[in-house]
């Protein structure tokens, strides 16, 4: 069932249905030629979507509207030393039509620091992974179940 390594790969459904229970995540994209992350709050769409609510004039803005980024959020308890991590890489766009735009002020995700002038950032799903760990399993490549 779990690989020598201890951990299980998790299909694109359990994915989605882990990351929509997750409050935060981190956005990582490219800063000056290297990689930046930051964490975020979050909504998850139906089709897997990952949407950001961010100031108008947030640098976050404008260096990842247009480009590929990754969208990574887990779940971690460090005293059973098991957990989940998905990642959804996908191209990020700003949400430009004013009637989606106004959908969303209303049921997006809230800002934790409020701006005058808000957008909506959307995430493709274009690629959806994940891994899961179950603790006690392996230690060093040895089986302690047994």
């Amino acid at each position: 069932m779990y690989p020598n390594d201890g951990f299980r790969e998790l299909d694109r459904e359990e994915c989605l249905r882990l990351l929509a229970k997750a409050a935060v995540g981190r956005i990582v994209h490219t800063r000056q030629a290297l990689p930046a992350v930051l964490p975020v709050n979050f909504a998850l769409e139906d089709d897997g979507s990952v949407l950001l609510r961010t100031s108008a004039a947030s640098e976050l803005v404008r260096a990842i509207d247009g480009s590929v980024v990754a969208f990574e959020a887990d779940q971690v308890d460090v005293t059973t030393q098991s957990g989940w991590s998905v990642v959804v890489t996908g191209g990020a766009t700003v949400v430009t039509d004013a009637a989606e735009h106004e959908r969303l002020v209303r049921t997006g995700p809230r800002s934790w620091v409020p701006a005058p002038q808000e957008v909506f950032v959307r995430i493709a799903p274009e690629l959806v992974t994940g891994r899961e760990l179950v603790g006690g399993r392996t230690m060093y490549g040895l089986d302690l179940t047994s």
